[in-house]
């Protein structure tokens, strides 16, 4: 394997600790920093679902979850509650073991209780609470009914009228097996559409209610992501006729107010990290607004649906990336023994050994965790060898390789975990990490190795350098 060949005394096992996964997890939804922003977003939550908890995090940052329950339950309840759009796209699973955990319900019940008590939580997720769905058994609520009669007030007075709604329509057709058909397809993308007979008959997708100036931002933040055709347009309630299959009444975010401060962009570096940590954006972070780019903003803009504008959008998103860093615990890990310096999960790694181009990381407290840097001269060829050599280790099983000229990435995983590999040639060197995450937890798998392959650099050269005949060299610091 050439000049990797003599690394293979590297092989030695690690105790990556996989454990059979039965602990109790919560659903992670939100977080906010301090206590009383939190205990207000948590008891808007609560009046949705009963098992709400909250817990304190760091930097005075407040966790928002649902359980705590068994990981297969949960499991299967955060993928249904994220196909229904009730929780965040980007909610996720994690361990509720050591938690100060606080039932929101139980706080909520005490008429004096210390809203801080009952809101000791926060990472970095806020998501518009969505309004009751309807369904095809429920009676259907009053905006979709266009009811007639008048509200009034406990006086007997006439109430001020609700405000008129729109609806954004989709498409149409005069036969009702395919209005079936078409409703199915664009629930795949607008799961709360529904299907109406207009008056002149024609069978017409729906979306809504809104309010117009809702209605009008969206269309065009739906139009640029490609998600609406470019005919489709706002109509008014009395212009939709009878509801055929009812929808659910959409979660959208609302548009900047006509006379507020623009919100300013932020720089597009920013946002491409926070796009590729989303998983929407694999391009290049160059800070460059290409069409990968914005194809990303607008995909982004659709699944979240915290508001129409763009530069509010992102700004949240980046926000939510920042709050999931403190979550899991995100430090710059500087490595003496390679020079190389990344961010790093380190409440989950502990340092092992280090074996001439190689540094590892192993699991802390039975994480299930590695990580393993390495840095060596070379080129093309001595990359590739690489390639080999981590897939005889077993550290990427069964590899998925995407080769290109200076750089390449596995990807690869078992029962237990899921390993991911980048080498890349770097003036005269090859550098690069494999990352090892428990199979449990793919969501923060990809998230960290986006992390991690964004910010990998080379602060010094490595120790081994300085010392070329030194089997091993001492732990490097875990962070600056």
């Amino acid at each position: 394997m050439r000049r990797f060949a003599f690394v293979i005394g590297a092989a030695l096992p690690l105790s990556l600790g996989f454990a059979a996964q039965a602990e109790d997890v919560l659903i992670r939804i939100e977080a906010k920093r301090g206590a009383q922003a939190a205990a207000d977003t948590a008891r808007n939550w609560g009046a949705q679902f009963p098992d709400v908890v909250t817990f304190p995090l760091a930097d005075g940052w407040v966790g928002i979850a649902l359980g705590p329950m068994p990981r297969a339950e949960a499991a299967a309840r955060l993928e249904q509650l994220k196909q229904q759009r009730k929780v965040p796209g980007d909610s996720f699973l994690a361990a509720a073991e050591g938690r100060e955990l606080t039932r929101i319900g139980d706080a909520a019940a005490e008429p004096d209780a210390d809203p801080q008590a009952a809101a000791s939580a926060g990472n970095a997720s806020t998501f518009p609470q969505a309004q009751p769905a309807a369904t095809e058994d429920e009676p259907l609520p009053g905006d979709l009914a266009g009811a007639d009669a008048a509200p009034t007030t406990d006086a007997g007075t006439a109430a001020e009228p609700a405000p008129e709604q729109f609806f954004l329509r989709l498409e149409s057709t005069t036969d009702r097996a395919r209005a079936e058909e078409l409703l199915a397809k664009w629930r795949e993308t607008l799961p709360e559409a529904g299907l109406w007979t207009l008056p002149n008959g024609r069978l017409a997708i729906g979306f809504g209610p809104m309010d117009r100036a809702t209605g009008t931002a969206w269309l065009q933040a739906f139009r640029d992501a490609g998600a609406v055709p470019r005919d489709a347009f706002l109509a008014p309630g009395e212009e939709m006729g009878e509801i055929a299959i009812i929808g659910k009444v959409p979660d959208l975010g609302a548009p900047p107010a006509p006379d507020a401060a623009p919100v300013p962009m932020p720089p597009l570096e920013q946002i491409q990290r926070a796009l590729r940590w989303a998983g929407h954006y694999d391009g290049a972070i160059d800070g460059k607004d290409g069409p990968k780019t914005r194809a990303a903003m607008a995909e982004e803009i659709l699944r979240l649906r915290t508001s129409p504008d763009t530069a509010t959008a992102m700004t949240e998103l980046i926000r939510r990336r920042e709050a999931w860093r403190a979550e899991m615990g995100l430090a710059e890990l500087r490595d003496a023994h390679t020079g190389l310096m990344l961010p790093a999960p380190m409440e989950k790694l502990q340092f092992d050994r280090a074996e001439r181009a190689l540094s590892i990381y192993g699991p802390k407290d039975g994480s299930g965790a590695a990580l393993i840097l390495f840095s060596q001269p070379g080129g093309q060829q001595e990359m590739l060898d690489l390639t080999g050599l981590v897939t005889a280790l077993g550290w990427v099983p069964a590899p998925e390789r995407k080769v290109e000229r200076g750089s390449v990435v596995l990807d690869g995983r078992n029962q237990t975990h899921i390993g991911h590999a980048e080498g890349r040639v770097v003036d005269g060197r090859v550098q690069g990490f494999v990352l090892i995450w428990p199979v449990s937890d793919p969501e923060n798998q990809h998230r960290l190795t986006a992390e991690i392959s964004d910010s990998l650099a080379r602060f010094a050269p490595g120790a081994a350098e300085a010392q070329p005949e030194a089997p091993a060299i001492a732990p490097a610091a875990a962070q600056d």
